[in-house]
């Protein structure tokens, strides 16, 4: 699948004119690989970069175009079971033409960030700028399912809530390699400004993309940190649910068990005081209540 854009009056607009200078390709079947791979000259390894979730990001110099890899957060689904991951991106730049290629069909180009665009450089620096936006997106609404997990955890008496935040965690591992990543690549832009033929607005505009990463890594580390210290405690807190739960049975058991071996003990079929008394019910009702008063009273006296 192709999508094409083509910059109108300082803005990017999606276009069906397959001359366009910048085609988005989606999960490239073979017949577009080869176009890519034999017409464009793009580096085979590279174009399989872009495809491979597992692929670092980096910025490389061909002979006629610019390769970058770059990781971006995947689009969550319910499927993944608040596991949040991140896909590899390649952006080719060329002198005349632009080349995005993605795994899968994602907005890229939303934003108030394109509603002004001058030149191919500055739609690839706002690119980059869009996905940072989008790792902070992912991160607050991380930081807002693992508040709903803690405030269920204070009441849960299994490890279901606590197994979510074991994988909330483990997503933001993935984040954090992944904003370390580009990290490197946006510090090699901005080494190879020149080179790359950015102006001077562009170069401002990447000193903004540089701070953006740096606090979307800062905040990325601190939820991460935050989850990892303070495990174990959660998984105290479920431990103690438990053991009260079991606490709790333990006494509603004994408490009938008593009053049961009284009523019991008068029911048996052999000669017992007060079998001809005719308050003997009442008295042994007496002596099953009392008893189970009796129990309750050295329990709070043992502070168990």
């Amino acid at each position: 699948m192709v999508k094409y854009y083509q910059i109108t009056d300082c803005k990017l607009v999606e276009t069906q004119d397959e001359n366009a200078k910048i085609p988005v390709y989606i999960n490239p079947d073979e017949q577009q690989k080869k176009f890519l791979l034999n017409i464009l000259n793009i580096d085979e390894h590279t174009l399989n970069s872009a495809l491979d979730p597992d692929e670092l990001s980096r910025l490389e110099f061909e002979p006629d175009h610019l390769s970058l890899i770059f990781k971006r957060p995947k689009t969550y689904s319910h499927e993944d079971n608040l596991l949040f991951k991140v896909n590899s991106m390649g952006i080719f730049l060329f002198k005349d033409r632009l080349i995005v290629v993605l795994s899968e069909d994602v907005p890229i180009f939303d934003g108030k960030h394109f509603l002004k665009v001058l030149s191919l450089e500055d739609i690839v620096l706002k690119l980059i700028y869009r996905i940072i936006i989008h790792f902070l997106e992912h991160l607050k609404i991380i930081n807002m399912i693992s508040n709903d997990l803690e405030l269920k955890i204070g009441a849960a008496m299994e490890n279901k809530y606590l197994l979510n935040l074991f994988t909330l965690e483990k997503g933001l591992v993935y984040y954090l390699n992944a904003i370390m990543a580009n990290s490197a690549v946006i510090e090699r832009i901005r080494l190879n400004a020149a080179k790359i033929g950015l102006s001077q607005e562009n170069q401002e505009l990447l000193d903004d993309i540089i701070i953006e990463n740096n606090q979307c890594y800062k905040q990325a580390e601190i939820y991460s940190n935050i989850l990892a210290s303070l495990m174990d405690a959660r998984a105290s807190i479920v431990s103690n649910n438990l053991n009260i739960l079991i606490k709790t049975l333990n006494v509603i058991t004994i408490g009938i068990m008593v009053p049961t071996f009284v009523v019991s003990a008068f029911s048996m079929n052999v000669g017992i005081p007060l079998s001809k008394h005719p308050f003997a019910f009442w008295i042994i009702i007496t002596l099953a209540f009392v008893s189970v008063i009796t129990f309750m009273l050295i329990f709070r006296f043992k502070k168990w």
